[in-house]
């Protein structure tokens, strides 16, 4: 059996991801885990207290992940223009890219599952999902803004509402995409977002 390490620790929150997004939190079980990994159930509990300190990590750690990608776009949009809105739509489709990419569609939202079976998780675990949720308006917020300063709205548009949209349209277009089985329609949908925001902006 694998002893403990870090890298034990990060294998058990990959298969808990994989098995959360295919099946939900309440059916996913800390003896499959450990078969998975191929640890003891004491190997299991010597990084993780109970399952909801399992969910607690596992959602910082996919929150971390978003931010680095989002990071990660956003640095490479605005290394190729200086222009705000130029830049959030460079973006938007290199985010549609990368969700493009993905060799089986986009795995699945853990913001998404925690919100679904909220009554499963403690304050603190709803707590770090609200300000995850939080987080990502704030970054698109912040982006839509400047353009804002630069590119007056043709339409009366709440802020907060069109950054919340980038939330609404990722979560709706996995749903989409995993119900219809067709791996391209989340991409799409990003995609008309970014019309969207052209068409508001764009004084052309």
């Amino acid at each position: 059996m694998t002893k403990p390490t870090p890298q034990t620790r990060e294998q058990i929150l990959a298969a808990a991801e994989a098995a959360v997004l295919t099946k939900g939190f309440s059916a996913t079980s800390i003896d499959e885990l450990i078969a998975e990994v191929g640890i003891s159930k004491s190997g299991f509990f010597y990084h993780f207290r109970d399952k909801t300190n399992l969910a607690r990590a596992l959602l910082e750690r996919y929150v971390e992940q978003d931010d680095v990608v989002f990071d990660r776009v956003f640095a490479e949009a605005d290394e190729l223009s200086e222009d705000p809105l130029h830049s959030f739509l460079i973006a938007l489709k290199l985010l549609a890219k990368v969700f493009e990419d993905l060799p089986n569609g986009h795995p699945g939202c853990i913001v998404a599952s925690v919100c679904y079976h909220q009554q499963l998780f403690d304050q603190e675990v709803r707590s770090i999902n609200a300000k995850a949720v939080l987080s990502w308006r704030a970054r698109f917020r912040g982006r839509i803004e400047k353009i804002a300063e630069r590119y007056e709205p043709r339409v009366n548009v709440d802020l907060d509402d069109l950054a919340d949209m980038f939330s609404a349209i990722g979560d709706g277009g996995i749903i989409l995409s995993k119900v219809v089985g067709d791996k391209s329609l989340l991409p799409k949908q990003l995609l008309l977002y970014r019309d969207f925001i052209r068409l508001i902006f764009d004084p052309a």
